[in-house]
């Protein structure tokens, strides 16, 4: 056996090498884009099953890896089908990295106070609002569905937008570095409900919760019923009642990869 290692190990060449590294970054590049997902969770369950399809081939338990090898097809449809969100957005960030990502995010951070006094403002007074913030996948898609601002971000214009009784108050403002690209926006709502207390039944929640999943976008919701502020994260609806653990949340999560 080590004779063997040995041999192998002596004839390796460079190009051998460098297939061995890309296959790795390939496999660290899935894991940092599904990570924190059900994607993620089912990545485990295959490579276990794949593990013991491997242990049932190595002991030749014939009967157990026929009955392993027959479940793997059925396995591979039924993840396509239950996680077509994940699949869909992870394919979307492999074609949207860019090297503008530092740059937006440094305009975003100089006017991310003007944001969040907005927010402050608007939880303050129970008046309703849904921001999305964009990362990396583009959010051109449901920017047109809305009425284009292309303005710097600032608080009063956040304000005016979701004050009451304006005409772009209903729907989401899109935001991309530190520009308002557009308000009124229309977000995909998800395909299951799984919001629970404290989080009401609401189509802002709802909205926020769909978009994430879509995309990596961060969102935020101010209720307008308690004026409590969420940030939706990959699926996930986070609760702050501190405004400036909210802010740390995005921002970290902003300048993650």
């Amino acid at each position: 056996m080590l004779a063997e290692a040995w041999t192998l190990v002596r004839h390796i060449t460079v190009l051998d090498v460098l297939d061995i590294l890309l296959i790795a970054f390939m496999i660290y590049t899935v894991i940092l884009l599904i990570r924190d997902t059900k994607a993620y969770q089912a990545a485990v369950g295959l490579a276990l099953i794949g593990a013991l399809y491997l242990l049932t081939a190595w002991g030749r338990l014939r009967v157990s890896n026929r009955i392993i090898r027959s479940f793997i097809q059925y396995v591979i449809i039924a993840v396509i089908i239950l996680f077509q969100a994940e699949i869909r957005r992870f394919l979307a960030e492999i074609g949207s990295r860019t090297f503008r990502r530092p740059f937006v995010l440094r305009s975003f951070r100089e006017k991310v106070d003007d944001l969040f006094q907005a927010i402050e403002f608007l939880s303050q007074r129970k008046i309703g609002a849904l921001i999305a913030i964009e990362k990396e996948i583009s959010l051109s898609t449901y920017a047109d569905r809305g009425a284009e601002i292309g303005a710097t971000l600032s608080k009063n214009l956040l304000v005016s937008i979701f004050f009451p009784r304006s005409p772009l108050h209903d729907g989401a403002t899109v935001i991309k570095g530190d520009t308002i690209v557009a308000a009124a926006c229309l977000l995909p709502l998800p395909a299951a409900h799984r919001l629970k207390s404290p989080f009401q039944t609401r189509t802002r929640h709802l909205a926020a919760i769909g978009l994430s999943e879509e995309t990596d976008a961060a969102v935020i919701v101010v209720s307008e019923e308690t004026g409590t502020m969420s940030l939706a994260i990959k699926g996930r609806l986070e609760r702050f009642d501190d405004i400036d653990a909210m802010k740390k949340r995005l921002l970290d999560y902003l300048r993650d990869r």
